[in-house]
């Protein structure tokens, strides 16, 4: 097929994310990627300042991950996982438990990271229930969340600013402290600090956990906090037998600058949500990782009746592994702090410029926050003129770029952020 009749078909049947049919702009077409560029079906180049959508982060058509796959392919591509079990997804298992927080020592694989966050929440409201609390069934968050797109995720998204606003009529109602203060490294509040206790400890006979992104809230916002607030939740939650659950999907595997975001906080949860980066972005995989407490609990108690057709599926896991190896392989963390100084030096230029409200980085994340929203179609198109994809939302400008990217691409990435900002 000719560009054209591919995108002709693509507005005719194709339903993009987040989008009406047909899709207000057409999207542009890829023919390939390669290392850390998108090629367009009209022969132009990109530098791929999102990691497709936070999960690239070794870049395309990686000879170590495309040869994981391959030799997978030439054992078995699938196998369903229930009575029956593989080499890489006992190996991945293990690798999980040695890169995670201590104390998480079992793994349920899943197939996406909304469906982790199911599986975390369905591990939590039945350890209560095994218990012998089953009255605790809601659960404590704060706003300005995501945590995916499926309903229990959905109902712990932001009721009110977020995506999901729609259901609110619908989703179970939750627990829902203030927004955390902004800023990785502006001092704790002991107010919201105080607030935060108190929601939880008003809550506390009728809630299974608590749930949040820790360190940086994601789709919400791509909002920074000062890891402080996760060493209360994790003493609060412990005093009232109420489990703390970490959603890691966006900031797992080195995205802030350590393997994990708990671990500027130096606290553990009782169960951890991991996806995204997982398989280096080639296949779609998560899981959600327990302790041996929560485990027990549950199986005391029955099963956890939970089991995705392709769980396990050994191509995902072949090629995760070979992912987690590449990463523990290499200089991961002066990759990404590289990445960081390179986002801080081409983006603090555009600080109180007009339009501009805040300018952020943290690990290899960079925010542009406007004073409105973002214009879009006018933006990306702005981006793409400089070469460079970005994929805006809401007032934010922003980057997550793949680890392997060099100093000319960050700052071709960040060039391409002020001709969005300024066309948006």
């Amino acid at each position: 097929m000719t560009p054209d009749e591919i995108l002709a078909l693509d507005r005719r049947h194709v339903w993009h994310p987040y989008a009406a049919l047909p899709a207000a702009s057409p999207p542009y077409l890829v023919e390939s990627a390669e290392g850390v560029r998108l090629r367009l079906a009209d022969g132009r180049e990109l530098v791929d300042g999102m990691s497709s959508w936070w999960a690239a982060i070794h870049g395309y058509r990686h000879p170590v991950l495309d040869a994981a796959v391959t030799d997978q392919l030439g054992r078995m591509s699938h196998v369903m996982f229930g009575g029956l079990t593989h080499e890489p997804a006992v190996r991945l298992a293990r690798t999980l438990v040695e890169l995670a927080p201590d104390g998480l020592e079992h793994v349920f694989l899943a197939d996406s990271g909304s469906v982790s966050v199911e599986v975390a929440v369905k591990m939590c409201l039945q350890y209560q229930r095994a218990l012998g609390r089953p009255e605790r069934r809601r659960l404590g968050t704060w706003r300005g969340g995501y945590h995916g797109d499926t309903f229990h995720p959905m109902s712990v998204c932001d009721p009110e600013g977020g995506m999901h606003h729609l259901w609110g009529d619908v989703l179970p109602r939750q627990v829902f402290a203030p927004v955390p203060p902004a800023g990785f490294d502006t001092p704790p509040d002991p107010a919201y600090e105080a607030a935060l206790v108190d929601a939880v400890e008003r809550h506390a006979d009728e809630l299974a956990a608590v749930i949040v992104e820790p360190v940086v809230q994601g789709a919400g916002g791509m909002r920074f906090h000062h890891p402080h607030y996760l060493r209360v939740l994790r003493e609060v939650t412990w005093a009232h037998g109420i489990l703390l659950v970490f959603d890691e999907i966006a900031t797992g595997f080195g995205r802030t600058g350590t393997m994990f975001a708990a671990e500027h906080a130096g606290v553990a949860p009782d169960v951890l949500c991991v996806g995204k980066a997982l398989t280096g972005g080639y296949l779609t995989l998560a899981a959600a990782l327990c302790t041996p407490e929560v485990a027990r609990a549950i199986s005391a108690d029955g099963v956890l009746a939970h089991g995705p057709t392709f769980m396990g599926n050994p191509l995902a896991c072949a090629v995760a592994n070979a992912s987690l190896g590449l990463l523990r392989d290499s200089d991961w963390a002066g990759r990404v702090a590289r990445i960081s100084d390179g986002l801080r030096a081409g983006l603090e230029p555009l600080r109180g410029t007009p339009g501009v409200a805040d300018v952020r980085v943290l690990g290899a994340i960079g925010v542009v926050q406007l004073d409105h929203e973002v214009d879009i179609p006018r933006a990306t198109a702005a981006a793409v003129g400089q070469g460079v994809w970005l994929r805006p939302f809401r007032d934010l400008v922003y980057t997550m770029p793949p680890y392997v990217t060099d100093d000319a691409d960050v700052a071709r990435i960040a060039a391409g952020i002020e001709a969005a900002v300024k066309a948006g």
